[in-house]
């Protein structure tokens, strides 16, 4: 039973219940709700992953010092994670906000779609004007859209 010793796991292991935990009140201060799904969600403030390897650091630095190799892997394994959790993840965050979005614009054109028969005919003109505008997203897709048919028409051709 040496695993129940083991500073360093121990102390990861409670810095991630902890961080987990403490989000609920944290979300009960801003928004007056109780969220106990925040338990084992990902993301929100305090980062779980980021205080797990930091305490993981910190343990191992304490147990084994600053000069051991051990804490160069948990330290380097940490700055991996850190950068990770405010980068890729962060930005896979707002790419699933975007996605979403797409979705719901979708589900509302599809609708809208199924009733424009029925529709009077001074309505279609209205909403035909409506939808001479883009939403922002629109937009980016569009660009996006243009650039890869670029490349893709500048590579067959040259």
């Amino acid at each position: 039973m040496e695993i129940l010793h083991n500073f360093p796991l121990w102390a990861a292991l409670i810095a991630i219940g902890f961080a987990q935990f403490v989000k609920v009140p944290l979300a009960f201060i801003a928004t007056r709700k109780f969220e106990w799904t925040l338990l084992t969600s990902t993301g929100g403030m305090p980062s779980s992953h980021s205080a797990a390897v930091t305490a993981l650091s910190t343990a191992v630095a304490i147990e084994a010092g600053l000069d051991s190799t051990l804490f160069a892997i948990s330290a380097v394994f940490g700055i991996i994670v850190m950068f990770d959790a405010t980068g890729v993840r962060r930005h896979a965050g707002y790419h699933a906000t975007v996605i979403n979005q797409l979705v719901t614009d979708f589900n509302k054109l599809v609708e809208e779609v199924k009733s424009w028969p029925k529709k009077e005919e001074v309505e279609k003109r209205k909403e035909l004007k409506e939808l001479l505008g883009h939403q922002p997203i629109e937009v980016f897709f569009g660009g996006l859209l243009g650039i890869v048919i670029a490349i893709i028409l500048h590579l067959s051709i040259h």
